[in-house]
């Protein structure tokens, strides 16, 4: 265990060798995650509007160029290769969303794009000392006072205390020299008692995912309370777009007028068109792409993967809904709670 008393100094030594982004305050007065510069500062904000996950599966990426002459085809590879870079500040969810994000695209065939990024990339995670309302990662086993991460912090006041939990984290560490000091473990022995004991007091620390999971198949996608349920969903896509977890994207090409650029965007299962083929959409309604979103949460998605659920609890969807319809009301109804 190591510990920083000069936080402004610590995350200027990173940047000088790598990219460092962080959560910094926007116009908007919300958290989002920039890259460092000598006039950033640390947001104090609990979370950021959107994930971490944008440095790994961004938004829009360029996957290749096309170029034809005649009968010939040109295919070119846009890659460059990927610079180390920092995600300093990431909250216990958004590491744990890594882990059901590399089941999908590290998984037989991988996702070069998204390995290479996770290759280069250092996570350095912060406990959350003090969590939202919103907040309910403790339902998926998730500990908001011990972060997984390649450095894990906690902060108490203006001192930060680091511990490297991977072979990247321990050379980072190393990196940052008279900046840190060895010390005890008595001040974040401290911090994770004071974190826990706030989760304790949340109002959705009785949430549960009884009645969910691989076995509950049959009877959570039969069940006739979809009906209710989706009736007011607006299909804005929304949750999706704000969700740590989501990996459904699209691929479209672009004509430049000097070539072809293929890229690929996020997508969302809310959407009419989403998978639409010329044999039709699979999925007609509201209620069924409703109904599809939260199965694969909840059901789908534990059942292929070792029980793992693919929602984090980070509670963003409960924040951005324009219509507060969300994960949490669709377990309460269907699932097995007391919350």
């Amino acid at each position: 265990m190591r510990k920083c008393t000069d936080i402004p100094a610590l995350l200027a030594k990173i940047a000088g060798s790598r990219r460092l982004y962080l959560p910094v305050d926007g116009a908007d007065g919300r958290a989002h995650f920039q890259e460092w510069t000598p006039d950033a500062v640390w947001s104090s904000a609990l979370n950021t509007v959107r994930s971490a996950k944008d440095f790994f599966f961004p938004q829009t990426e360029n996957l290749m160029d096309f170029k034809r002459e005649g009968k010939k085809i040109e295919i070119i590879d846009t890659r460059s290769e990927q610079e180390d870079f920092v995600v300093f500040g990431v909250r216990a969810c958004d590491v744990r969303s890594f882990d059901v994000l590399d089941r999908v695209f590290l998984a037989e065939p991988v996702d070069t794009y998204y390995a290479a990024r996770r290759e280069h990339g250092v996570i350095v995670s912060v406990a959350c000392t003090r969590p939202a309302e919103t907040c309910f990662c403790g339902t998926f086993g998730i500990d908001a006072a011990s972060p997984a991460g390649d450095i894990v912090c906690w902060k108490d006041a203006d001192t930060l205390y680091l511990d490297a939990q991977t072979d990247k984290g321990r050379a980072l560490l190393d990196s940052l020299g008279e900046l840190t000091a060895d010390c005890g473990t008595d001040a974040v022995d401290a911090q994770k008692a004071l974190i826990e004991s706030r989760m304790e007091k949340l109002p959705l620390k009785d949430l549960t995912t009884d009645g969910f999971g691989g076995d509950a198949l049959d009877r959570v996608f039969d069940d006739p309370r979809w009906a209710s349920l989706s009736e007011s969903c607006l299909g804005c896509g929304t949750c999706t777009f704000v969700c740590p977890t989501c990996q459904c994207y699209d691929i479209r090409d672009f004509d430049t007028g000097h070539g072809i650029r293929r890229f690929r965007c996020w997508d969302s299962c809310m959407y009419s068109d989403f998978t639409k083929m010329s044999a039709g959409q699979p999925r007609l309604t509201q209620l069924q792409r409703f109904r599809q979103r939260f199965m694969h949460k909840l059901v789908y998605y534990p059942a292929n993967n070792d029980g793992l659920y693919s929602c984090v609890g980070c509670g963003r969807c409960l924040a951005r809904c324009p219509i507060s319809m969300n994960i949490v009301k669709v377990m309460k109804t269907l699932g097995r709670n007391d919350a």
